[in-house]
């Protein structure tokens, strides 16, 4: 019986060959974590987000970074302090908003509807851009109020004297503002370029 030699591959193309299988199996990886990531850090509500982050002149992966961090996209979402929504707003809030700054005198339970809620976020985020200029701060204004941030940004304990916060004394603020931030930068890595600088607050 004649016996046939099978020649074995060279050292070096079973080289070549583990590196392209490594190569392809990092590139896997990577694609299903994407996959997973922009699962946790979805595009919902695309239509009034795209629309009025035109109207008012806001990146539109700010306004995805505040609605994530706010309702994590839950359009029925009740906070702990009566804040509802995508966008979170307290009764307090709309109601100056609805009736003071846009004249539209809308009932509260408008809070819950998507496309009001993204509209006035987006309002009330590029009214806050516009009167300080820094998202970082605009972000602690959200959380905290107009008239906090102002408090803090006129004491030189939080304030850089040039309309920025080297710091922030509340707790639920200060995480807030890294939260928002961290989403936003994360929006920016998956789904494109940064459209707006947003300063990190270390404390």
């Amino acid at each position: 019986m004649r016996r046939f030699d099978i020649a074995r591959p060279s050292k070096s193309v079973m080289i070549a060959v583990i590196l392209i299988v490594s190569v392809l199996f990092g590139f896997l990886v990577d694609l299903i974590w994407t996959g997973l990531e922009k699962l946790a850090y979805p595009k919902k509500y695309s239509d009034y987000v795209e629309l009025y982050a035109e109207k008012y002149d806001v990146p539109p992966h700010v306004l995805y970074a505040v609605i994530k961090t706010e309702s994590g996209f839950d359009s029925a979402a009740v906070s702990q302090k009566g804040a509802v929504g995508l966008m979170q707003f307290m009764p307090g809030t709309f109601d100056w908003l609805t009736n003071e700054m846009l004249f539209e005198h809308l009932a509260d339970g408008m809070r819950y509807d998507p496309e009001t809620s993204v509209r006035y976020g987006a309002y009330l985020l590029s009214h806050l851009y516009k009167r300080y200029g820094d998202w970082s701060v605009v972000f602690a204004a959200y959380n905290a109020g107009i008239g906090t941030v102002d408090k803090w940004l006129d004491d030189s304990q939080y304030s850089d004297g040039e309309g920025g916060l080297t710091s922030i004394p509340y707790k639920e603020t200060r995480n807030y503002v890294k939260k928002v931030t961290k989403a936003m930068a994360t929006y920016d890595r998956l789904y494109g370029a940064p459209e707006a600088e947003v300063i990190e607050i270390t404390t």
